[in-house]
Parts: structure tokens; C-alpha cells; sequence
């Protein structure tokens, strides 16, 4: 990790409207635990039911397409990924650090919040609030990588994103039985389920196909992206 380029990516993050998008998301979760805990649906139930279909069906896969592509698909619409590559540092190098910068802003803006709002709702009853954090965590880590490699691959990874994340993950994955099973957010589901003892959470995915495809998704994303950034050409080309 260069802290030179972590530095300069997280000031051009958090400095543009990017910052707004990130926040807003987390704030209307928040919210709306707020809200249910007003209503009286301070329950088990709806407290799975606001982080299985907001926190991680929505909020999660949303948040990581800003962060992930946001770390660098900017550089490269506007040229400055140019100057960056001509210093003397490893492609490799650039690619660990932009991943490591998303992900942080993923554990901040998305798992902090989830812990916040379930622990609003029910406290900590049966590790639902632990247990969704630390699904949260685990699986935006593994879309700061997902989306890192988008950045890089295509000129179009916002669009491809959203239709990644709305279409497949949320409508396929969540309904598509034989699809949950390469689905990030089933990813979560079932490391949440592992540490909550609620009865009101059930994961489709076994933790012996989730873990390893957490870290496979991972480890591919950022290595393909050091890779891609090799050969990435000083003109401006992809």
C-alpha cells in the first residue's frame, strides 16, 4: 500500500459529491430504524427484513459500486491515472491501495451503519446486530474488488454496475434459486446467519462455499486489476 496514493484518493473521494452518496444511503437506513423503532416493529422480524432487502440487498451492493469505481474510474476518464502511473510505483501497488481505500470507506459507510440500525431495533438480541456487520464487512470488502476491476476493465462501469447490483444480486440472486448461490449478498446472509442465533434468519448458501468465494472474489479482483493496470497504456488507452 502506498499511503502517498491512499492520501490523494480519499481526498478526491471525499471531497467531490461522491461524499453526499455514500452518506445519504447509510443516513436513510438509520432512518428508517429510527421510524420502526417509533411504530412500534422494533421486532426480529422487521429488523431482518430491513437488512436483508435495504442494508445488504440495496444500501451494500450500492455503496460499493460508488466506492469501488469511485476510487479510480474517475482517474481514467479524466487522464489523471496518467500522471499517477509515471511515477516509479508498481501497478500492483496502485491497485492494493485503491482497494484498501474503497473498502475502508465500504466499513465505514456501510457496516458501521448496519450494526447501528439493527442494534436500534433489537439491540443485541441474538448477535443480529454483529451478525449483519460483520456480513456486511466481509462482502464489502469483496465488492470494493468486484467493482475496482470494473473501473479498470470498462469506460462504462457505473452503468454495468448498477445493472450488476439491481438485476442480478437483487432481482436474479435474491429470487433465482440456482443463482443465490454466486450472489455477494448471499455471501452475507449466510456469514450473518453463522454468528445470529435468530430463528428468523435462514441463509441459502452454505459458509463452506461463502467464505472461499469471499476470498476467491477478492483476491481475483484486486490481482486482475494490477494486472489490467500493467498493460494499461501511458497514451490514454485502454
Amino acid at each position: 500500500m502506498n499511503t502517498v496514493v491512499a492520501g490523494i484518493t480519499y481526498r478526491a473521494l471525499l471531497g467531490r459529491r461522491r461524499i453526499f452518496l455514500l452518506a445519504l444511503l447509510p443516513v436513510a437506513l438509520i432512518g428508517l430504524a429510527l421510524l420502526l423503532r417509533l411504530v412500534g416493529s422494533d421486532d426480529q422480524r422487521s429488523t431482518m427484513l430491513l437488512m436483508e432487502k435495504f442494508a445488504i440487498g440495496t444500501m451494500l451492493p450500492l455503496l460499493g459500486l460508488i466506492a469501488g469505481t469511485g476510487v479510480i474510474a474517475p482517474e481514467i476518464d479524466d487522464g489523471t491515472i496518467i500522471h499517477l502511473m509515471s511515477k516509479p510505483i508498481s501497478r500492483p501497488v496502485i491497485a492494493r491501495t485503491k482497494f484498501v481505500v474503497a473498502a475502508s470507506l465500504l466499513a465505514l459507510f456501510a457496516a458501521i451503519p448496519t450494526f447501528v440500525s439493527a442494534w436500534l431495533l433489537v439491540g443485541n438480541e441474538d448477535g443480529i446486530a454483529l451478525g449483519f456487520a460483520v456480513g456486511a464487512l466481509v462482502a464489502g470488502i469483496a465488492y470494493a474488488a468486484i467493482f475496482l476491476l470494473l473501473g479498470v476493465v470498462t469506460r462504462h462501469a457505473v452503468t454495468i454496475g448498477i445493472i450488476y447490483a439491481l438485476v442480478w444480486e437483487s432481482l436474479i440472486g435474491g429470487f433465482v434459486q440456482g443463482a443465490r448461490k454466486f450472489s455477494v449478498q448471499q455471501w452475507a446472509e449466510s456469514i450473518a446467519d453463522q454468528i445470529s442465533t435468530s430463528p428468523f434468519l435462514t441463509a441459502d448458501v452454505t459458509l463452506g462455499f461463502a467464505v472461499p468465494a469471499l476470498i476467491v472474489v477478492t483476491v481475483v479482483g484486486v490481482f486482475w486489476t494490477g494486472r489490467r493496470l500493467r498493460v494499461f497504456s501511458l497514451t490514454g488507452d485502454e
